[in-house]
């Protein structure tokens, strides 16, 4: 189960990247998603054509994974949330889980990163749509193709970065793995906006506290980020 607020003002892009995002979850350990629930947290006072929208989102975005919405469940909530309850199948012999990395591995990113910063970016007005568009069709794509082409190859560890960034969930799988990590910063893929913006300081809330909470485990300069 995966469900969050708006990150952005359109309803029925918040749907479906709630939609794609709940269905990461599944795709990240190399299984198939057999149908969802919809969880359904909406303000009474608000008009019923805009969570038709919501909803209207995260369907299209089942249907692009080949799954039904079966049924869900909805409550009056006063801040907005959306996501899915996402039943899915793993091979018990070729799963992945985020403990199996070992020492050389090659670290894959399938999408840049940044979009915390971007859609935080959005909310404060400092950016427009347009800027944000690249982010907002990223974080709508599903990770279905990468799962497909991934599962090609041995594969170690493998997680989707969400709430916890990628130095957050690179601690976690460094941690349960046993092993360090290295990155060159050059090397990271990230939305041009998001890298024109860094230094602005207008980060998503969640940025401090992972940073508070996985610090201890990076050292980082200029060109190079390690993880103990």
């Amino acid at each position: 189960m995966d469900f969050f607020t708006p990150v952005v003002d359109d309803p029925y892009d918040y749907g479906a990247i709630a939609a794609a995002n709940s269905l990461s979850d599944v795709y990240a350990m190399n299984g198939r998603p057999l149908f969802a629930l919809n969880i359904c947290c909406f303000p009474k006072n608000l008009p019923a054509e805009l969570w038709n929208r919501v909803l209207r989102g995260g369907a299209d975005k089942a249907i692009e994974a080949g799954i039904p919405i079966v049924g869900g469940h909805t409550v009056d909530d006063p801040e907005p949330k959306y996501g899915l309850v996402v039943t899915g199948l793993v091979n018990s012999s070729n799963y992945w889980t985020n403990e199996g990395a070992r020492p050389d591995d090659a670290l894959i990113l399938t999408k840049p990163i940044g979009t915390g910063l971007i859609t935080t970016l959005l909310k404060n007005s400092t950016i427009d749509l347009e800027q944000a568009q690249e982010a907002i069709i990223s974080m709508r794509m599903l990770n279905r193709t990468a799962a497909q082409v991934l599962s090609q190859f041995e594969v170690h560890a493998c997680t989707d970065i969400t709430g916890n960034g990628l130095l957050g969930h690179a601690s976690e799988i460094a941690e349960a793995s046993r092993v360090g990590m290295e990155f060159s910063l050059g090397a990271i893929p990230m939305f041009q906006t998001a890298r024109q913006f860094a230094d602005s300081g207008k980060f998503p809330g969640g940025t401090f506290a992972n940073q508070r909470y996985f610090g201890h485990h990076i050292d980082t300069d200029r060109n190079c980020v390690r993880i103990c």
